[in-house]
C-alpha cells in the first residue's frame, strides 16, 4: 500500500509540473547560489569591519595581508554569481539561445562589473562608518561602537543594504535580493536594495520597519521599529497587471525622525527636512520641513481590579 502511495504521489506530482511550469526550475542552465551569495556577503562584512566578522586576530601587522587575500578569494566568486544572474536573465528571456552562447556573453559583462563593484567598496564602507557612528550618537543605550557593530540587527540590516544597493545600481536585482532578504530573516527589518538612502541612517530596534523599492531618505534620517515606508493602492494596466517603473513610496528628507508604528505611503508623499512623525501615525500626504506630526493623546480610563470604579474616579491623558 505504501509503494503504491509514492507511485501515485510522483506520478501526480510530474503530471503537476508538466500542466503549470510555475515555481520550478526544470531544464534550466543559471540560477543563483544563495548559499554562495551569502558567502559572499558574509566576506564583504569582513571587510567593511575588520576583526568583528571572519578573523578575531588581526593586528596592524597582518591586516594588510588579511584584506589583499580576502579580495583575492572575494574576486572570483562575485564574478561567478554577477554571471550566474546576467545568464539567468537572459536564459529567461530567451530560452532558445545556446547555453554556450549565453556564457560567452555573460562572462566579459561580469569580469566587468565585479571590478566595478570591488572599486566601490571603499565608499561604502565610508557610508557605513557613518551609519555606525549615527547609532551610536542616536541611542543614549549604547555603550561603545564595538556594541553597535556586534549586537544592533538595525546596523546589520543597513549594512547588508549599503552592499546590496550597490549591486542593484549595477543591473545585479537578484543578487541584491538575496542579500537583503537574508538581511530581513536575520533582523526583521525589509530594505529593498533599490531603494535610496543618504549617509547617517540609523534604524533603531529595527523589528518591523519596511523600506519600499522607489522611497527615498535624505541624511541623518532616524527611524524606530514598525515603520513603514509604503505604497498605496498599485495601478494597473488595462489587463488587470500593476505597472512597474514609477515611483510607489515616499520621500524623507534629511533630518527627520519617524517614531515606532509610523506609517508613511505614496509616492507622491513628501516629509519635510527635520520633521518628526510620531508614533502609530497614518501618513498620505506631504508635510513641509520642520513638521510635528502626532494623534490626539487618548484617555486612560483606571478601574479597581474587583472591576469597579472607584468613587472619584478620573481620567487622564499620556
Amino acid at each position: 500500500m505504501e509503494t503504491e502511495t509514492r507511485r501515485r504521489v510522483t506520478e501526480e506530482l510530474l503530471s503537476g509540473y508538466l500542466a503549470d511550469t510555475r515555481a520550478q526550475c526544470v531544464s534550466k542552465h543559471y540560477l543563483p547560489s544563495r548559499e554562495g551569495i551569502v558567502e559572499i556577503l558574509e566576506m564583504i562584512l569582513d571587510l567593511m569591519y575588520p576583526g568583528y566578522f571572519g578573523r578575531h586576530d588581526l593586528s596592524r601587522e597582518n591586516l594588510a595581508a588579511h584584506v589583499a587575500g580576502l579580495i583575492d578569494r572575494l574576486a572570483p566568486k562575485i564574478e561567478r554569481e554577477i554571471e550566474q544572474c546576467l545568464c539567468y536573465g537572459r536564459e529567461r528571456e530567451n530560452a532558445a539561445q545556446p547555453e554556450a552562447a549565453l556564457a560567452g556573453e555573460c562572462a566579459p559583462r561580469a569580469r566587468r562589473l565585479a571590478e566595478e563593484f570591488l572599486g566601490r567598496l571603499p565608499r561604502i564602507r565610508a557610508l557605513l562608518v557613518g551609519d555606525v557612528q549615527a547609532a551610536f550618537d542616536g541611542d543614549p543605550a549604547a555603550t561603545n561602537l564595538d556594541e553597535i557593530i556586534l549586537a544592533y540587527p538595525g546596523v546589520l540590516a543597513v549594512s547588508v543594504y549599503r552592499v546590496a544597493h550597490a549591486l542593484h545600481g549595477l543591473g545585479v536585482p537578484m543578487m541584491a535580493r538575496i542579500m537583503t532578504e537574508w538581511a530581513h530573516s536575520k533582523t526583521g527589518c525589509d530594505i529593498h536594495p533599490g531603494a535610496r538612502i543618504g549617509p547617517s541612517f540609523f534604524i533603531d530596534h529595527a523589528t518591523g520597519v519596511v523600506i519600499g523599492e522607489t522611497t527615498e531618505i535624505g541624511a541623518g534620517v532616524k527611524l524606530y521599529q514598525g515603520v513603514t515606508l509604503g505604497a498605496l493602492s498599485l495601478p494597473r494596466d488595462s489587463e488587470g497587471q500593476i505597472i512597474r517603473g514609477r515611483k510607489r513610496h515616499p520621500t524623507v528628507e534629511s533630518g527627520t525622525t519617524l517614531y515606532a508604528n509610523a506609517t508613511v505611503l505614496g509616492g507622491r508623499t513628501v516629509v519635510g527636512a527635520d520633521s518628526v512623525i510620531g508614533g502609530s501615525v497614518f501618513l498620505a500626504h506631504s508635510v513641509p520641513a520642520r513638521s510635528r506630526v502626532s494623534l490626539k493623546e487618548p484617555e486612560l480610563r483606571l478601574a479597581t481590579r474587583g472591576g469597579s470604579e472607584p468613587a472619584d474616579a478620573f481620567f487622564f491623558d499620556i
